[in-house]
């Protein structure tokens, strides 16, 4: 029989009374928050456990590898066991170690299965917000994508949009006709941020074959996988670490079907460093994490904000998140003393201590704790021994990692990137055609005048006959028709495919077309 809740810790007078997580209310959300080496790593770990032997799936982040233990039992020897052991019993817990069925992702291809997604799929909201582009700058790049999806373009790379982006700067006056001013001072700006995401590695976040998100909502023997994303190479690029997670975390809103008010979680989601995700974030931003707060509840998500103080988290949000673990906060300044005191008046007070006393006071391993209670009642806060972790403690050896990764059933899924007939294919197709009809046009032109000059001959010689050899003034050759540019009825694309045409005979304009038209894949 499944269990209906998630045993976190012990609360009350000597930590004897259970503190639990009730798996109905798990899709309301949660917070996990607490200075640096209070304990939040442990208490994530904990929480993923739980929901794991419900047969919840988990995405989270593992920032510092200490998660990737989930995947390994702990062991019963050496004087972590023991510290572990006397915890148990101070708790009420029958210690058992396990572990839980993961799958190791990392968008570097690197520590797991690679982990992409498309330009398109990405959207020009989350770009702006990964690039840092000022509000014209991101009025430019909409006009890239409206540009792309008129003219059946699929943007699914880094060098497709960098495609786009050269286009409307060469024809940026008429383009700016239909679709509003396009500036070339900001195409600059945006090529050169797309070069700065480039050299953090953004390039290997973008391609096919892309996530399918269905492959983040498995099980194995009745236990929800959790899947690990490696973040220690990713954080350090903030913004690609939070932007792809918000991007992760509103593919599953769009995708998840409603399920109203189910008796578990379909997919829990922990966000740790989440003050990343706010930190000077516009407001359109912070609108549309607040929207997926608020509606993806609905479809059985649950998302957990795991952060080291509540104040790093927008009121809108911080107000939804029903669930809490709240570890210590250290009190040195004005400002933490305000952050303190902010952080307890949000719990349900107990009588027995003051909440604010216990925030600060509560030690490693140790926390303040309030779950949801029946009909969604928050409930009285309380200080609360976290449980210890049944599966190992801390990072794993390379080796061990590498054997989880092969005993995947995802193994080889994703390792392969797939070029496939698609815009590339039609693109240089394209291409070829405008440079076969050039050189026809050249072809036919200078047959046409070689035979003007031939019979201009002919009729030169037989007047020499006529006239006993005197020749008459050759006719003066006609001028040679002007070429033209292109007719103004010419559609984007062809203008497109004709301003590329012209780049191939040299050695760069050749490195152009590869590098833009080999990526242009489509999903399958």
């Amino acid at each position: 029989m499944e269990p209906a809740s998630i045993f976190v810790g012990g609360g009350g007078a000597g930590y004897g009374l259970p503190q639990q997580l009730l798996l109905k209310y798990g899709n309301r959300h949660g917070l996990v928050a607490g200075a640096t080496g209070t304990g939040k790593t442990v208490t994530l770990q904990v929480l993923a456990e739980g929901f794991s032997a419900a047969g919840v799936p988990v995405f989270l982040s593992d920032v510092k590898g200490d998660l990737a233990g989930l995947g390994l039992p702990g062991s019963a020897e050496g004087k972590l066991h023991a510290a572990f052991a006397a915890r148990a019993e101070t708790i009420g817990l029958d210690l058992a170690y396990g572990a839980c069925p993961v799958t190791f992702w990392d968008i570097f291809g690197e520590q797991g299965h690679p982990i992409r997604t498309t330009v398109s799929e990405m959207g020009p909201l989350l770009l702006s917000r990964m690039m840092e582009l000022t509000e014209p700058q991101e009025g430019v790049l909409n006009v890239a994508f409206k540009l792309a999806d008129d003219e059946g373009l699929a943007l699914l790379d880094l060098k497709d949009l960098q495609a786009m982006l050269t286009f409307l700067g060469e024809h940026a006056r008429e383009v700016s006709t239909r679709y509003g001013l396009v500036s070339t001072t900001s195409i600059g700006a945006i090529q050169r941020r797309l070069m700065v995401l480039e050299n953090q590695g953004a390039a290997r976040l973008f391609g096919e074959p892309a996530l399918s998100l269905a492959d983040l909502m498995l099980s194995e023997g009745g236990r929800g996988r959790v899947n690990i994303l490696a973040a220690d190479k990713l954080m350090q690029s903030p913004r690609l670490y939070a932007t792809f997670l918000l991007w992760l975390l509103s593919e599953l809103f769009e995708e998840l079907p409603e399920v109203g008010d189910p008796d578990k979680p379909k997919l829990v989601f922990f966000f740790d460093e989440a003050h990343l995700l706010f930190d000077d974030a516009p407001k359109a931003l912070v609108d549309k994490v607040e929207q997926v707060a608020r509606l993806i509840r609905s479809k059985g998500g649950g998302v957990y904000f795991v952060t080291q103080n509540p104040g790093d988290v927008p009121e809108d949000i911080l107000g939804q998140l029903g669930n809490r673990v709240q570890h210590a906060l250290r009190a040195f300044t004005a400002r933490d003393q305000k952050d303190l005191r902010l952080a307890a008046d949000t719990y349900r007070p107990n009588p027995r201590f003051s909440t604010e006393d216990a925030i600060r006071d509560v030690g490693t391993g140790e926390a303040v704790t309030s779950f949801l209670e029946a009909k969604g009642i928050p409930g009285v806060v309380e200080r609360t021994l976290i449980r210890p972790p049944s599966s190992q403690l801390g990072p794993i050896a390379p080796e061990q990692r590498r054997a989880l990764v092969a005993a995947s059933p995802l193994a080889g899924k994703y390792e392969t990137l797939i070029d496939r007939v698609s815009a590339y294919e039609k693109l240089q197709a394209r291409v070829e055609q405008a440079e076969a009809a050039e050189a026809g046009a050249s072809e036919r032109e200078a047959n046409e005048r070689e035979a003007g000059e031939r019979e201009a001959g002919e009729r030169e010689f037989s007047r020499g006959r006529r006239y006993g050899g005197e020749t008459k003034p050759a006719a003066p050759k006609p001028a040679p028709r002007p070429k033209t540019s292109g007719s103004r009825s010419d559609s984007v694309t062809e203008a497109f495919a004709k301003s590329f045409a012209r780049q191939i005979g040299s050695k760069a304009g050749q490195a152009v077309v590869r590098g833009v038209l080999g990526s242009l894949f489509r999903r399958r």
